[in-house]
């Protein structure tokens, strides 16, 4: 049987070429900082390709079959049939990242655990009554890990620390996993999967649904981009604190169901090459629309 031909790149699928690389190629450098081989990537693309063509591009009413799946995707319908039924992918999110980043959560936006400033307060590791400890801001979150292992664990992880009166105190730290840890690798992933799938969403769609816009300056010099890059951040988190304390208090009214939401804010800056740089500063607003 001879190998099914590759569909011909569409106009708009040309168009994506050039998009399409310079997005990767930050990627694909991890990849070989990774020892992540070009053989390998392709055995994962396959079977990412069979299995986005099987569950994302199935008829309504009928059943998927290897001939289409092969006609989506260019794959051979043996190699199809070999890697079709791995079931529709699952995010996973570990047990520990799930857990801490709740109780940070509600750490930082509960109001009985925070001051005037929307600053999370000091805790003591445990209270007699009703006031807000270390404790009791874990048993809210789960009941299943006792507080005194979390402390243990934070304290290891330079999350928290004692200070002179005992009371645990969170770092800011808390707010950013050690480079390369099971933590970071989660949302390394789950957090450019939303932002692509919302700028994806956004090209199909016959307007942009999700919010999606940036500011920009080219031609800075070091001082100005670093000074930049520093208020970014100061507003960035700012934004993150409002939105989750807004989303913690909903949260405890909401009846539950089945969607997710996710806010999040990026903030990059780099020496480009002087025969990039542009003439001098400019900034634009991607296109987009609020959600």
């Amino acid at each position: 049987m001879s190998q099914p031909t590759e569909p011909a790149p569409s106009p708009d699928g040309a168009a994506l070429h050039g998009p399409v690389a310079r997005l990767l190629r930050p990627l694909v450098r991890l990849l070989v900082q990774r020892g992540i081989t070009f053989p390998a990537l392709t055995n994962l693309l396959r079977e990412l390709y069979v299995n986005v063509a099987e569950y994302d591009f199935a008829l309504p009413g009928k059943e998927q079959t290897d001939s289409r799946v092969s006609l989506l995707t260019g794959i051979h319908r043996k190699e199809v049939r070999r890697l079709r039924g791995a079931g529709a992918p699952v995010s996973q999110v570990p047990a520990t990242v799930s857990r801490t980043s709740r109780i940070i959560a509600r750490w930082v936006a509960a109001p009985e655990f925070t001051d005037g400033q929307g600053r999370p307060l000091p805790l003591p590791r445990s209270a007699d009554d009703a006031a807000p400890s270390f404790e009791s801001l874990v048993a809210g979150v789960t009941k299943d890990v006792r507080p005194r292992a979390v402390l243990d664990e934070w304290l290891d992880r330079g999350l928290v620390v004692l200070d002179p009166e005992g009371r645990v105190r969170l770092l800011e730290a808390a707010y950013l996993p050690k480079g390369g840890a099971e933590p970071q690798l989660y949302y390394f992933g789950r957090n450019l999967h939303d932002h692509i799938a919302a700028a994806a969403e956004n090209v199909t769609a016959p307007s942009p649904r999700f919010f999606e816009r940036a500011v920009h300056y080219d031609g800075l010099s070091d001082g100005l981009a670093g000074r930049l890059e520093a208020r970014a951040r100061e507003i960035a988190m700012g934004a993150l604190k409002e939105a989750n304390a807004e989303a913690h208090a909903a949260c405890a009214e909401d009846a539950g169901g089945r969607h997710r939401w996710n806010f999040g804010i990026y903030i990059y800056r780099e020496e480009v090459p002087a025969r990039d740089s542009g003439a001098g500063p400019e900034s634009d607003a991607a296109e987009g629309s609020a959600p």
